[in-house]
């Protein structure tokens, strides 16, 4: 499962990674093994080449402790990993950031979500379609207008029925300082 991109956004993306690996003054081993991912695989998303899993940039964002869509803002708005499709509408990164996504499922798609920085919320508001959404173990039912709130700061997932779902994800981070 990964993520389309075009030459242009990859070396967006590697380059941002690059410039925020650096900032926090981590080599890229560091960054690997904090993300939990090989020291190839970091290099070749630096130097804008393969093509990363939603999950990956998620795992990076967390470690280099920065909301998504300031990993993902100067790559590329719209994100499609197999049947999802996640696009970037809004940002506000002030002393408590908030990213607002349209995520689009397609019929019976799942999305498990690893945990967020910790104090972490999400808000879906269902636009169409049905999706069971929230902490694992702890799913809701929810429907077209529809609003559900859960803290995402702990694995969570998204599981589309069987005419696929909309919403609005509206993640907002904590403060919460260094880990």
């Amino acid at each position: 499962m990964t993520i389309l991109m075009n030459d242009d956004a990859l070396k967006c993306l590697g380059q941002r990674i690059i410039t925020l690996r650096q900032r926090a003054g981590w080599s890229l081993s560091a960054l690997a093994e904090k993300a939990g991912l090989a020291k190839s695989s970091l290099s070749r998303l630096e130097q804008g080449k393969g093509n990363p899993t939603l999950d990956t940039l998620w795992r990076l964002a967390r470690q280099l402790e920065v909301p998504f869509s300031t990993l993902i803002a100067s790559a590329q708005s719209t994100m499609t990993d197999d049947n999802i499709s996640i696009t970037l509408l809004d940002r506000h990164h002030g002393a408590l950031p908030v990213d607002i996504y349209l995520m689009t499922l397609a019929p019976e798609a799942q999305r498990h979500a690893t945990a967020h920085a910790r104090g972490t919320r999400e808000t879906l508001q269902i636009v169409a379609g049905s999706l069971q959404a929230g902490a694992e173990g702890g799913l809701v039912s929810l429907q077209a207008q529809q609003v559900h709130q859960f803290a995402a700061d702990r694995p969570h997932a998204y599981l589309a029925g069987h005419q696929g779902a909309t919403a609005l994800v509206t993640i907002f981070y904590a403060d919460e300082g260094p880990e």
